[in-house]
């Protein structure tokens, strides 16, 4: 069971992932830490932020600094969101719940999946901060549009739809170990939209199974007419798909591979966004995740052109070893990493991050 307190020896982001996979069954770890077929993008979602080289400046003065953000029309204490994470109760028995409660204790956004092990009105009840709702088109417009009006009516103040997963990626990790959702977790928000579907003989079940209810840039338009709430849209890696997104008037895009879980050897998120930002000029609020794992990472994405970013995985590596004190904790350790970092740099706020504050041979 997850400790009541956060060990002694952890001093950063990553000393959570030995002890979350203590707490974790083989069968949950490989659930949690797998990426999609041979990894390969799962892992360079990490390491390709070592690769790149802060540029300090020094002797400024940051004494009034601070990480403070606008985003949807919200004020929030540091650019740090926690991801719409599925099935958090397969580290905790509060699930999504604990995160939620941690993202509010640190001033933060919290973004729910349609997925999660705890129904969006009961982590609404919760009462636990400002939250943004995930959004998964179901296989039945009705359906996609009731998920979208339970949203509205519980005060989630967002619709965070995500688009490049509408098949599972090629979970090599998962089927060695054999996962299935144990007793008691599955999908709350779903349960009541289960539709089967039937593929004729000799159809492939991807295209003409799967893939036929797949949502297309015509869902995201009439979703957007059928709701009051800003529409971003994630998991944009694509600059073409970038342009499109800003065509059809989305309040804002996350720029995401899905933690290299669904489609390997795409690029990293990082590695595109300088093209994105290009494409969607100066002022579209752009979102990142997939791979940062400390405050210099969410530094390099500020400066090359983020206005947020989002964390997936170490949700669960905080639940597994301390319950929301684990995910609060997580929070502030990057936030105060980010801090340090920000002051080293000779900027006071996020805005004062650019590009220059990158070493570029």
């Amino acid at each position: 069971m997850p400790s009541l307190q956060i060990p002694s020896d952890i001093a950063a982001l990553v000393d959570y992932e030995k002890y979350a996979k203590q707490h974790l069954s083989e069968q949950a770890w490989a659930y949690i830490y797998g990426g999609s077929a041979d990894e390969i993008t799962a892992r360079q979602n990490e390491q390709v932020y070592g690769q790149i080289k802060i540029l300090n400046r020094v002797l400024t003065d940051v004494s009034q600094g601070h990480t403070q953000t606008h985003l949807l029309g919200d004020t929030f204490a540091h650019p740090i969101i926690l991801a719409p994470v599925a099935y958090q109760k397969l580290a905790h028995q509060d699930g999504e719940v604990a995160s939620a409660m941690a993202a509010e204790a640190q001033g933060g956004a919290f973004v729910l999946s349609t997925l999660s092990s705890t129904s969006l009105e009961t982590v609404a009840k919760s009462g636990a901060g400002k939250k943004w709702f995930q959004l998964y088109f179901q296989n039945k417009r009705e359906h996609t549009l009731d998920l979208v009006r339970r949203a509205e009516e519980a005060g989630y103040r967002g619709l965070m739809i995500t688009v490049d997963a509408p098949i599972n990626g090629l979970r090599n990790r998962e089927q060695r170990a054999g996962f299935t959702l144990p007793p008691g977790v599955r999908a709350e928000n779903c349960i009541h939209y289960q539709d089967s579907q039937s593929v004729e003989k000799g159809a492939s079940a991807v295209f003409q199974g799967l893939m036929t209810s797949a949502p297309t840039w015509d869902d995201i338009e009439w979703i957007s007419g059928e709701t009051t709430l800003p529409v971003i849209i994630k998991g944009i890696i694509n600059p073409l798909d970038a342009r499109e997104a800003m065509d059809r008037n989305v309040a804002g895009i996350v720029v995401s591979n899905h933690g290299g879980r669904t489609l390997d050897t795409l690029p990293s998120p990082i590695d595109v966004l300088p093209a994105i930002r290009q494409v969607v000029g100066p002022d579209f609020p752009l979102l990142i995740d997939s791979g940062i794992r400390r405050g210099t990472d969410i530094f390099k994405a500020l400066a090359l052109g983020a206005n947020a970013v989002m964390i997936g995985r170490p949700i669960f590596y905080g639940l597994a070893t301390a319950g929301a004190l684990g995910v609060a904790h997580i929070l502030r350790l990057l936030r105060d990493e980010l801090e340090l970092t920000m002051a080293l740099c000779g900027c006071s706020e996020l805005s004062a991050i650019s590009s220059r504050h990158l070493w570029h041979k």
